[in-house]
């Protein structure tokens, strides 16, 4: 239960952070990439002020602690390459925000604001994971003859 109160609250932090830094609004970080029109910049300092959050805290985190509180073990990633797959799926990712606005990190707390064009973008976003689920699994079993 405390790891399910844990999530919530951490969960919650982050989305209020998304939303008072209106990236819950997808004209904003349009804004951001319409360099030559109305651009706006401060989603730099949005990702600027997250990165140096997230490197304090790994920093002090792995200095401190052997393990997670409510976990074995840290969970990192272990393969360290950077290939098709990584590069492919961080374009997609890219192409997704620039056109819709939203990231999934910002698209979960604006659910909030009851739109039905956020709505549509969570429900494509997560069936587009589930076709990405089953795609990868199809690839990755070897073709029964």
């Amino acid at each position: 239960m405390s790891k399910l109160v844990s999530a919530f609250l951490i969960g919650g932090l982050f989305g209020l952070g998304i939303a008072v830094s209106g990236m819950i609004n997808p004209a904003k970080v349009l804004n951001f990439f319409d360099i030559a029109g109305t651009w706006d910049p401060s989603l730099v300092f949005v990702m600027g002020g997250g990165l140096a959050v997230a490197f304090v805290g790994y920093r002090l985190t792995f200095a401190r602690r052997k393990r997670p509180v409510f976990e074995t073990a840290f969970a990192l990633p272990s393969k360290k390459d950077i290939d098709g797959q990584l590069v492919s799926g961080a374009a997609l990712f890219g192409i997704g925000w620039g056109i819709a606005g939203f990231c999934p990190g910002g698209a979960i707390p604006a659910l909030g604001l009851g739109r039905a064009e956020t709505l549509i973008f969570v429900v494509a976003m997560v069936a587009g994971i589930a076709v990405a689920r089953l795609a990868r699994t199809r690839l990755a079993r070897p073709a029964v003859t």
